[in-house]
């Protein structure tokens, strides 16, 4: 049992549980121990626009100095760029200090090995065992320093639009980028333009508390009603982290991560560069599986989280997978979920076939989707309430074949999260509101 580790390393309120400045620092000297395997005593850190970044980040520069490592800062990058750069400058490991979609007063830290890849469940076990040791600090020649990486938004501004094909250009397309006044506010917009597009940007003044506030990929109403006002071609929602993405068509609907896994299999598939064939998740729309198998694609579905799909991906051999949320995999193009690299292989696929992006998802329909998160504390299971599980019996065997019901605790948050999917979508959001009701009373 993991004490400490979630779904996407450690993540809570700031000064509150998880989240403290003694164990930030304490987390810095033991994961300090345990991936400093290649020798070369570095380890990156990248954050995100959150207020608490400042105070995590001096906190794991210390305990990273105490194990013997030296700490390279970033300042805010997306996540993606911490993989890539851990990659590039050969170094231990990479740390994120983000809590992705939550509010700011929430902050979380994550870990990458030396391949940019998330840390496998031995390592963070590793890691919190060396947690309930005794801090020791290495003898003062040993202690590990600290320096500035001043061209990291260069670096990975290059190496995005790297994966844009070199024949192309984006010029003659207007796009509204919405950062999220997160992580990619000094990058997402810059490389568009650079790649030739017209770039209108919000969500591209943080102040340490405006992250992911009405903006960004989890609140898309300001990039809906900004593609309409712009009349711009499309729009690419980011999150706090950088690491998903939502997209808005001309007309202001919103395309998801399910619609965006099929854009990217069928372009795959019709260039013959496809691999095997698609992992999404539990939550992933059966439209998104039933128009793979008109592709004749295969689909399989892992646990949620981009973990999980990347272990599926790993295993079956493929490439692409990702989740409705817009966490999006291409194995051909990075270690971990990327927004702005999945943005771009979406822009390549529409200038293959030169249309619109309401033209991309053409053939897929997607069946109407419920998602209602009811919020629980203490030590209590609403999932094991015998008035959940009737509640449930009794939605399923209204759907019958055309519908599924899927309840889960989020790995992030204190959520219960109740999924109900068929195909007439006033009866699914009954059907959702009367289970979450049940888990209420459970609560």
């Amino acid at each position: 049992m993991r004490k400490f580790f979630g779904t996407d390393g450690i993540r809570g309120r700031v000064g509150a549980g998880k989240m403290t400045p003694e164990l930030a620092l304490k987390l810095g000297w033991a994961a300090g121990r345990v991936l400093s395997r290649k020798g070369t005593k570095k380890v990156i850190i990248g954050k995100d626009t959150r207020i608490s970044g400042y105070l995590f980040e001096s906190a794991l520069e210390a305990g990273l100095s105490a194990a013997g490592l030296n700490v390279m800062l970033m300042g805010p990058m997306p996540t993606p760029a911490v993989a890539y750069l851990t990659r590039t400058f050969r170094a231990e490991a990479g740390v994120v200090i983000s809590a992705s979609h939550n509010p700011y007063y929430d902050n979380g830290i994550k870990f990458f090995s030396a391949d940019g890849s998330k840390l496998d469940d031995e390592i963070e076990l590793a890691i919190e065992a060396e947690l309930e040791k005794p801090l020791v600090c290495v003898e003062s020649h040993e202690l590990g320093k600290v320096a500035r990486i001043d061209d990291a938004a260069g670096r990975y501004i290059e190496y995005c639009k790297g994966n844009f094909p070199a024949d192309m250009t984006l010029e003659g397309l207007k796009i509204v980028v919405d950062c999220a006044h997160g992580a990619t506010y000094h990058i997402a917009p810059n490389v568009f333009r650079e790649l030739g597009a017209e770039v209108v940007a919000i969500g591209d003044q943080p102040n340490g508390i405006n992250i992911n506030d009405k903006v960004g990929a989890t609140s898309m109403g300001a990039i809906c009603e900004a593609v309409v006002a712009e009349q711009a071609d499309l729009g690419i929602a980011l999150d706090g982290d950088g690491d998903r993405i939502m997209m808005v068509d001309h007309l202001g609907n919103v395309i998801d991560g399910d619609q965006i896994l099929y854009i990217l299999a069928k372009d795959a598939k019709e260039n013959g560069t496809l691999v095997g064939g698609v992992v999404g998740t539990l939550m992933s729309n059966l439209g998104l599986e039933l128009a793979l198998a008109e592709l004749d694609v295969p689909f399989e579905r892992s646990k949620v989280g981009d973990r999980y799909v990347m272990e599926l991906l790993k295993t079956k051999g493929w490439r692409i997978g990702g989740e409705n949320s817009g966490h999006i995999l291409d194995l051909a193009h990075g270690t971990t979920g990327d927004g702005i690299v999945a943005g771009i292989l979406v822009l390549a696929a529409m200038r293959r076939k030169q249309v619109s992006l309401i033209d991309m998802v053409d053939g897929m329909n997607m069946l109407p989707q419920v998602l209602v998160n009811v919020r629980f504390e203490g030590e209590n299971d609403p999932l094991a309430s015998e008035q959940v599980a009737q509640a449930q019996l009794l939605v399923e065997q209204a759907l019958g074949a055309r519908g599924r019901v899927l309840l889960r605790k989020s790995g992030t948050e204190p959520l219960i999260r109740v999924m109900v999917e068929g195909d007439d979508y006033e009866q699914v959001m009954a059907h959702a509101n009367s289970i979450a009701e049940a888990v209420k009373i459970g609560v």
